[in-house]
């Protein structure tokens, strides 16, 4: 019994002395861990590796940072190559964009033009007896926008009547002429009228005469046009800035400066219609229009075509009002004038009128009226006809318009004197024609 105690015993010291190596290891292997922890806390191979790459590193530590700096440079280069890019395309984004929204907000427009034609069609009568129906005329205004240009909101606020009034535009070549012109205004008494002065010199005159002048802002690209341009020239320029108006919800009667007024247009428009303009014409027929029958021969049977033929209206005194027909006339030929700059902006402006639709083009949309071509006369009217005849020179026009003539200015004086100061003889001297 006593041998079996102690071999277990001996069994159980021999397993308490395995116990307590291990332990005494486990202790050890702490203890060197520590150690190692506390003198390479990086590691011994990190360590090594890190300072052997500084080593390497050092000598050429000068050309690094130089190095450095030329990457710098030339980054900071390309950052404003490409800063620059980006402002420039930002630019046309935003162009981009008021060209959108100004498309957008014309066919808004556009839109409720066509509801209240629909809203008026709602109601839907029977046609009537033979003789009383009669369509639409009158197309409904915009819906005026200041946001356009709030400056020359502004002075139209104080210059029209009724939301209408007289523009010309001018510059320093036709000044003798704008004196003319505001003068005769000033006489008749017509309170609402506006110059649009091309450059500096028909600013300060204007505002000397205590004439209502509008200075454009600069406007590259037309500005040199205006500043320089002959009477063509200034008179497409017309079409481009004549939108502005209409966008504000105001009703243009727009006059060349060649022009002498005896009595208030106003007076005398209709404004049943888009355009309402002077005629070229000099009777009822050319004026109103005719059928005129073309012969062909060899057509045999058939050798008379019939034609519809009017002369054109004359693009120098014409009263347009802001509805959205007559904002796209105003685009159509601004914008053929800046396509065909040899183009004359009366022909233009009359095929825009008048062409209709057709395959491949879309005619425009716009009602038109033709003055009365005795009261808006123009100067072959008056120099070929009413000046002999005793009947009609007793008539007073509401304008002349000598622009059948390159003598304007001596023409203009002589017709005042006729009209207004009564001297019978002061139109007999001019030729029926022009000398060149």
């Amino acid at each position: 019994m006593a041998g079996r105690r102690d071999g277990a015993l001996m069994r159980e010291n021999s397993q308490s002395v395995c116990k307590s190596r291990i332990t005494i290891a486990i202790a050890i292997g702490i203890l060197f861990g520590c150690v190692f922890a506390f003198f390479f806390p990086n590691g011994l191979f990190i360590s090594y590796s890190n300072s052997t790459l500084n080593r390497r590193l050092l000598p050429n530590s000068h050309s690094q940072v130089g190095s450095t700096q030329c990457e710098s440079s030339e980054r900071i280069n390309m950052l404003k190559s490409e800063y620059m890019a980006a402002s420039e395309k930002n630019k046309e984004l935003k162009k981009q964009i008021r060209d959108l929204n100004e498309k957008l907000r014309l066919a808004e427009q556009g839109k409720d033009q066509v509801q209240k034609q629909v809203q008026l069609s709602v109601h839907q009568k029977k046609a009537g007896s033979f003789g009383t129906v009669k369509g639409l005329r009158t197309n409904p205004t915009v819906v005026p926008d200041e946001s356009v240009n709030p400056r020359l909101a502004k002075i139209l606020e104080k210059v029209a009547v009724k939301r209408e009034l007289i523009v010309a535009l001018a510059n320093s070549n036709v000044k003798e002429m704008l004196e003319v012109w505001f003068a005769n205004i000033k006489r008749v008494g017509i309170p609402n009228y506006m110059v649009i002065a091309l450059d500096e010199e028909i600013a300060k005159l204007c505002e000397s005469q205590n004439v209502p002048v509008y200075k454009r802002d600069p406007d590259e690209g037309i500005d040199s046009v205006a500043r320089t341009g002959g009477n063509h020239a200034v008179s497409g320029l017309k079409f481009h800035i004549l939108r502005e108006f209409l966008q504000l919800g105001y009703s243009v009667l727009l006059s060349d400066v060649d022009i002498v007024y005896l009595q208030n247009p106003f007076e005398h428009l209709y404004r049943d219609s888009d355009v309402e303009s002077m005629t070229d014409g000099h009777d009822n027929m050319t004026a109103y229009g005719f059928n005129d029958v073309f012969d062909e021969p060899a057509m045999g049977w058939a050798r008379y075509a019939h034609t519809m033929r009017i002369w054109v209206y004359n693009s120098g005194f014409f009263f347009i009002r802001p509805t959205i027909p007559a904002i796209e006339l105003l685009d159509r030929v601004a914008g053929r004038l800046s396509r065909e700059p040899n183009s004359w902006d009366q022909a233009v402006f009359n095929e825009e009128l008048f062409f209709p639709s057709h395959p491949g083009y879309e005619g425009l949309h716009a009602s038109r009226r033709t003055m009365d071509f005795y009261l808006f006369m123009n100067s072959k009217v008056l120099f070929k006809f009413v000046r002999d005849d005793a009947n009609l020179n007793k008539l007073k026009p509401v304008v002349v318009h000598v622009n059948y003539h390159p003598d304007k200015l001596p023409r203009m004086k002589a017709v005042v004197e006729f009209y207004v100061n009564g001297k019978q003889d002061a139109l007999k001297p001019f030729p029926v024609g022009s000398a060149r």
